[in-house]
């Protein structure tokens, strides 16, 4: 249950900044409801597809849909706070991709996938949605970029498919995976940590 609960406030967190990246982008509703969708649900839903578990989750379980809708007027009305509450949406989405990882992972393994791909799966599932909104909204993906985002979360599952087998309990496993996501993805924000930058020479 807490687990759920957790999913929903990412859901909720990643559908928000999906909303003011198009308000940056001077999107009307729809765009802003679009792109609170992608970002929400874009990488679950194509783990999903791959999986091949039907129906995709938000169509069984109908909530994130209604949770998306609620949060992408919430968004639009307290937009002129984006800036004031930055940091908040960092701390927060930084949680949300924690725990996307976690449920693309487990959910991948319960498929009978292999080790590595359930860890990609799970990075599929914390990072497609927001690949999916910085590209309709005509931006370099975050996961392309020298953030460590896409990182964070391989990381998170690696420890997961680790920490699995020695522990041999799920809510543990679960949570300590979680917590390395969320501390990677917090020290790159706030201390500035990034990957090296590669380019060919001149």
């Amino acid at each position: 249950m807490l687990l759920y609960i957790l999913d929903l406030f990412g859901t909720a967190v990643f559908a928000i900044s999906g909303v003011w990246l198009a308000c940056r982008k001077d999107m009307d509703l729809f765009g802003a409801m679009v792109l609170a969708f992608v970002t929400a649900v874009g990488g679950g839903t194509i783990r999903d597809v791959l999986l091949s578990a039907t129906p995709v989750f938000w169509i069984q379980d109908t909530l994130y849909m209604l949770v998306i809708l609620a949060t992408t007027l919430f968004a639009i009305l307290v937009r002129q706070w984006h800036e004031r509450s930055k940091w908040i949406l960092q701390v927060s989405d930084a949680l949300g991709l924690a725990v996307f990882v976690v449920i693309g992972v487990t959910k991948s393994l319960s498929f009978g996938v292999e080790p590595m791909v359930a860890v990609m799966m799970g990075v599929l599932t914390g990072c497609g949605g927001g690949a999916i909104r910085d590209m309709l909204a005509g931006e370099i993906p975050m996961v392309l970029r020298q953030e460590i985002y896409a990182s964070a979360a391989m990381a998170g599952g690696a420890v997961f498919i680790l920490l699995e087998p020695l522990l041999q309990n799920i809510n543990h496993t679960s949570i300590i995976a979680a917590v390395v996501v969320l501390l990677l993805r917090l020290m790159a924000v706030y201390k500035g940590l990034s990957l090296p930058r590669f380019r060919l020479p001149v």
